[in-house]
């Protein structure tokens, strides 16, 4: 394993938990290495370290930046390397070895979480063979594995970024606004709650609800006037009731 932060942290534990065993944890910070190994079970050393353990695979989960420069890591040369990442091309990797793929989560991982979600997993390689591989392997951690290209793999990762970092931007900017006002937030969980469980049942273009959908310019009117005292929440409102009228035909 490469990488010692959130993705490495999720992944590793998914792995072990299969009952696969992780060889060795690589990081640029030896205190980082050596606390995911513990928990781990498994050695521990810096990237830059001239030789890495046999692995049959060789788990890259490092930022998106470091991967146009693997080849600078000796210890990879001629193994089976996959990188996580959403936007980077598979084949960055080609100069760091001759077999390369990509194993992608397509979840919001963090390391202080201490469940793990359902992950879909998303598998590519250079060719059939360790594509054969990294599938055996994606499946022993998931039940959602699919073969995912380059370009429809960044194209999930812009879905993910409105389905949950922009979801989850709406829910800070309503617990702003309630802090401002004087609200309690938590009497919002209970239409945050109902909003998720129906994403998971119906087409969210179907169940859309509130002022905008509706035509309801009375009520559009007062919200607007209520946020006059905020103009960043106020531009905000407007940006998104404008793409709700737009993608439901209204006027």
């Amino acid at each position: 394993m490469l990488g010692s932060g959130n993705t490495a942290t999720v992944l590793g534990g998914m792995i072990k938990n299969a009952g696969h065993q992780v060889e060795q944890v690589l990081s640029r910070n030896i205190d980082h290495a050596k606390l995911l190994a513990q928990q781990l079970n498994c050695d521990y050393d810096l990237l830059s370290a001239p030789a890495y353990k046999d692995a049959d695979i060789y788990i890259i989960a490092l930022h998106d930046h470091v991967l146009e420069n693997l080849d600078r890591f000796t210890g990879l040369k001629d193994k089976f390397i996959v990188h996580t990442a959403a936007g980077v091309p598979m084949e960055v990797l080609a100069k760091a070895s001759p077999n390369h793929g990509v194993l992608y989560p397509l979840q919001t991982l963090s390391k202080y979480v201490e469940h793990t979600p359902v992950i879909p997993l998303m598998v590519d390689a250079n060719n059939s063979e360790n594509l054969d591989t990294l599938f055996t392997f994606a499946r022993s951690l998931s039940n959602l594995v699919s073969h995912v290209n380059d370009k429809q793999r960044l194209a999930y990762h812009v879905a993910a970024v409105f389905a949950a970092n922009y979801a989850n931007h709406m829910f800070a900017i309503a617990e702003i606004y309630c802090q401002r006002e004087n609200l309690d937030f938590k009497n919002l969980h209970p239409i945050i709650n109902e909003l998720c469980v129906k994403v998971n049942q119906y087409s969210p273009f179907l169940t859309q609800t509130g002022p905008a959908i509706r035509d309801d310019v009375f009520t559009i009117s007062k919200h607007l006037e209520a946020l006059n005292a905020y103009p960043e929440l106020k531009y905000i409102y407007l940006k998104i009731t404008e793409s709700i009228i737009k993608i439901h035909g209204k006027r």
